[in-house]
Formats: C-alpha cells, sequence, structure tokens
C-alpha cells in the first residue's frame, strides 16, 4: 500500500474545510481551522457512514428482488463503501500516531 505523506494530507484537509467555508486559505484564522479540522472529519465520518448504508440498503433490495437494481450496481456501492471505510481507518492511524508522537514529545 502506498505511503500516506501527513504533511501534504493536513495540508489538503485545510484547504477542503476552507474551500467548504467559502474562504480562501490564507483568510483562515487559527480558530477556523480548529473548527474546521472537526467539522471536515465529522463530514467525512458522515460520509462514510452514509456509503455503508446505501450499499447495505442495495444489498437488500437485491435479495428481495427488487426491479431496477442489478449486481455490478450493488457491487460498486459496496466497494466504493469497503474502500471509504479504509481510508478512513488509514487517517485515523495516522492521527493516532501524530497524538502518539506528540505525547512522547520532551517540553
Amino acid at each position: 500500500m502506498k505511503e500516506i505523506d501527513s504533511a501534504k494530507l493536513l495540508a489538503e484537509m485545510r484547504s477542503m474545510a476552507a474551500q467548504a467555508k467559502g474562504v480562501p486559505l490564507a483568510e483562515t484564522t487559527e480558530a477556523d481551522a480548529t473548527g474546521g479540522f472537526s467539522e471536515l472529519l465529522k463530514n467525512a465520518i458522515n460520509g462514510v457512514n452514509e456509503a455503508q448504508q446505501k450499499a447495505e440498503s442495495l444489498v437488500n433490495a437485491f435479495e428481495t428482488g427488487e426491479k431496477g437494481i442489478d449486481l455490478p450496481q450493488v457491487m460498486v456501492a459496496t466497494q466504493k463503501a469497503r474502500v471509504a471505510f479504509t481510508a478512513m481507518v488509514e487517517v485515523r492511524n495516522k492521527l493516532l500516531d501524530a497524538y502518539q508522537e506528540i505525547m512522547r514529545m520532551q517540553v
């Protein structure tokens, strides 16, 4: 699996948070960045949850034989949910690693 560059990931997250607020990155304050990060993380978790719920509902619809639901559609939704969950777990692991590294620092 490809190594994740944490500095690039953090810069990307800040950029996305600024875009979501409609504010250019240069104009964000420290309070905005902190609130923006938590909101970004919350939105990402909600997005993963929605993808999993959509995949589960498609699986149930396919199993019950609803018309208009085909196997490729179900498989794609399931894989999207799996990839989103795996990415979220990787981000969580990197955040935990960063937190542990900060806690090991001597002041």
